[in-house]
């Protein structure tokens, strides 16, 4: 089952992003802690958007995905970035990644968005052939650019 994060989810969506950072070896990346995550997802502005995989038997969450709006200045209209997805080990093969994945995809065809688009690791081989076997298709054209801590700071100041 698939449904809506609400504010009271905020507590297990922090745990599930730590979860993740760790499988992803980048837990000392992951630094938000629940307030700013309640503010991005549920604030007077929210900024991005949750789902919870959760299981049918037990009521628990599993997974999540998380994400927000882009905009294609081609197409002219918004589509979806998956920032994460995640499910926990124990759950994988259960169908919880699809589910999640084809709400993203009802949302966008309800919505008239046409992209919806998300970044994987290059060794993250399970994940990258579960997203093909879904007509994903990887961009090979594009190199994914960041400009984060001292090189951020020191652009945005001038420098």
């Amino acid at each position: 089952m698939i449904r809506t994060a609400t504010p009271a989810d905020v507590p297990v969506i922090h745990t599930l992003i730590r979860e993740l950072a760790a499988y992803e070896k980048a837990s000392e990346e992951a630094r938000a802690d629940e307030k700013q995550l309640r503010e991005a997802l549920f604030g007077e502005r929210p900024a991005a958007f949750a789902h919870l995989a959760v299981d049918d038997e037990s009521g628990e969450p599993v997974g999540f995905a998380l994400w927000f709006l882009n905009f294609s200045t081609w197409r002219g209209v918004h589509g979806i970035y998956l920032e994460d997805l995640y499910v926990r080990p124990e759950a994988r093969g259960g169908g919880h990644g699809r589910a999640l994945l084809t709400e993203l995809a009802r949302i966008c065809v309800e919505r008239g968005y046409e992209r919806l688009e998300w970044s994987v690791l290059n060794w993250n081989r399970p994940a990258i052939g579960f997203y093909e076997s879904l007509g994903a298709r990887p961009q090979d054209e594009w190199t994914v650019y960041r400009l984060t801590d001292g090189a951020l700071a020191a652009l945005g100041s001038g420098r």
